[in-house]
């Protein structure tokens, strides 16, 4: 069982820059694929960017490639998104994510790919 908890989120300005943080529970951080959703009103929770074991491959939504960083510090227990350049597009829900390996680059776009959710943290940027 992983229990995950984000935070970080806010209101910022179109243009400025946020880092989410997301501390995860347990002992095992390491081996899990972790990633970022988000999900704004009235529309479906997409996916953000992973990172799929340790480092070792990182994957983005086309939204936020060359914007957005994820990052994990396994020692610490915690999985980050550095988002910066940011547009009122996105503002939404950001929900850090957890899943069992073995996982895929393509598994880990999709929220069924995912075992393990944070309540999220509300992130909102304005024009």
């Amino acid at each position: 069982q992983v229990q995950l908890v984000e935070s970080g989120g806010g209101l910022v300005q179109a243009g400025g820059s946020l880092r989410l943080s997301c501390a995860a529970s347990g002992r095992t951080f390491s081996i899990y694929g972790m990633g970022w959703f988000r999900q704004a009103p009235g529309k479906e929770r997409e996916f953000v960017a992973a990172d799929t074991m340790s480092g070792g491959s990182t994957v983005y939504a086309d939204s936020g490639k060359g914007r957005f960083t994820i990052s994990r510090d396994n020692a610490k227990n915690t999985l980050y998104l550095q988002m910066n350049s940011l547009k009122p597009e996105d503002t939404a829900v950001y929900y850090c994510a957890a899943a069992i390996p073995p996982v895929t680059r393509e598994t880990m776009r999709k929220p069924d790919g995912m075992d393990y959710w944070g309540k999220g943290t509300l992130v909102t940027v304005s024009s």
